[in-house]
Formats: structure tokens, C-alpha cells, sequence
């Protein structure tokens, strides 16, 4: 699979704000066709609009059958994706996990863990069956590392960490499974935790400008591995 090739199908979810609709401007300035997914019909709508040659669909990626639907129309009408980008995720308020609620928590696993798991599900075979693809799971510096506060959050990325490790033992030859943690950017997530000492770090726009020349040169061959932008 040629990753310097023009016109590369590449899905991405959670493209409505911070790193996947910063990624979406830098992939499409490349030339390559995006595949993107949001919860918010406005900002999928705004997407529609300004990139009208680009597909652009609201998905709860939490959603099993909302993904599995997602993903039958775009292999059917689109093709299958040679990059899926898990971006979607969402952090928890600023706590102890004693005083998480049972609902926030459960809200957070089911996009953030349940989410990823989705998407693979849903766009994998059609990778197998093609015999070429890279599936890149956002980790984060908490999927490697802990911080109090943000527990839920840290547990999330380190079971996106373990996902990514055994799934990559298991897809065959030609396929590739990364867990990527993008850095420390200037996102709304960063600002929820870290207030005013987010703006000390690379807004998403900077950030893409750099990551997405980074995910264009991955192959099936760097399976398996914890990579950081």
C-alpha cells in the first residue's frame, strides 16, 4: 500500500471540533478524500457545505447499529477506507472517581472504549477482505501515564492502548493496528482540566500540520506499535 499516494480514502470520527476537524482541512489540502463522523448535525452540515466533495454523516459512535449503518453505506456508495482515524472521545469532569457519577462514567466507556471497538467492528472486514489498511486509535499521554481527577479518562486510554496491542495480533498480513497519543494540544478537553496553562501548547490547527504528514507515512509494517505524534 503506496501511503504517498494522492486520493487516499481515509475515515475519521469526531470531525466536528479540536483534532479531527483540524485533521479534516490538513487531509483534504493533500488530496486525499475524507470519510468524517460527528454527533453534531450543525457542524456536520458546515462540513457538507464548505468540502461539498467530501462525505460527512452523523453517527453516535456509541451506537453499534448507528455505526454498522455508517459504515455499510460508505463501503457500498464510497469504498473501504484505507486509514480509520477512532478520534471520538470525550473527558470527564475534573474529579474523584467517588464523585462520578455511574451515568458519566458509563458515557465516557461507551465512546470512548465501546466507540473504537464500533468502528472496527463495523469497517475491519472490508479492510481484510481488501487486504490493505491502517487502523489508528487515538491514546492520549493518560493512556500511558495517570493523573488524579481524570480517572475514568486514564482508564479509557490505557484499555485503547490494550485494544490496539491485541487487536494488532490478531488482523493478517497487510493490515495495521496503531495506538497513537497526539501530544499535549490546546483542544477544549486540555482547557476542561488544565483552564488558562492549556494555551502554553500547540493549538489542533498547528498540531495537524504536523500529525497528518506523520499518519500518511505509516504502513501495515509499524503494527503493533504505541506511537506518539
Amino acid at each position: 500500500m503506496n501511503k504517498q499516494a494522492n486520493n487516499q480514502l481515509i475515515a475519521i470520527t469526531g470531525v466536528t471540533k479540536g483534532l479531527g476537524r483540524a485533521m479534516v482541512d490538513q487531509f483534504i489540502e493533500k488530496g486525499h478524500t475524507i470519510i468524517g463522523c460527528g454527533r453534531s448535525q450543525q457542524e456536520i452540515n458546515h462540513l457538507k457545505t464548505i468540502y461539498p466533495s467530501h462525505h460527512f454523516f452523523v453517527v453516535d459512535v456509541s451506537d453499534g447499529k448507528d455505526v454498522q449503518q455508517w459504515a455499510n453505506q460508505v463501503i457500498e456508495n464510497i469504498g473501504t477506507p484505507e486509514y480509520l482515524i477512532n478520534n471520538a472521545a470525550i473527558i470527564n469532569r475534573p474529579d474523584a472517581l467517588w464523585n462520578i457519577t455511574e451515568e458519566e462514567f458509563s458515557q465516557l466507556i461507551d465512546i470512548n472504549i465501546k466507540g473504537v471497538a464500533n468502528t472496527i467492528r463495523a469497517f475491519l472486514p472490508a479492510m481484510i477482505e481488501k487486504k490493505s489498511g491502517m487502523i489508528i486509535n487515538f491514546s492520549s499521554g493518560w493512556g500511558r501515564s495517570t493523573s488524579p481527577e481524570v480517572v475514568p479518562y486514564c482508564t479509557s486510554k490505557w484499555a485503547i492502548e490494550g485494544l490496539s496491542q491485541g487487536l494488532s495480533q490478531e488482523v493478517p498480513k497487510g493490515i495495521g493496528v496503531i495506538a497513537l497519543n497526539p501530544g499535549i494540544i490546546n483542544t477544549e478537553m486540555l482547557q476542561t482540566c488544565w483552564g488558562e496553562g492549556a494555551k502554553h501548547y500547540s493549538t489542533p490547527e498547528q498540531w495537524a500540520k504536523k500529525a497528518v504528514p506523520f499518519i500518511l507515512k505509516l504502513h501495515s509494517k509499524d503494527n503493533g506499535k504505541s506511537l506518539t505524534v
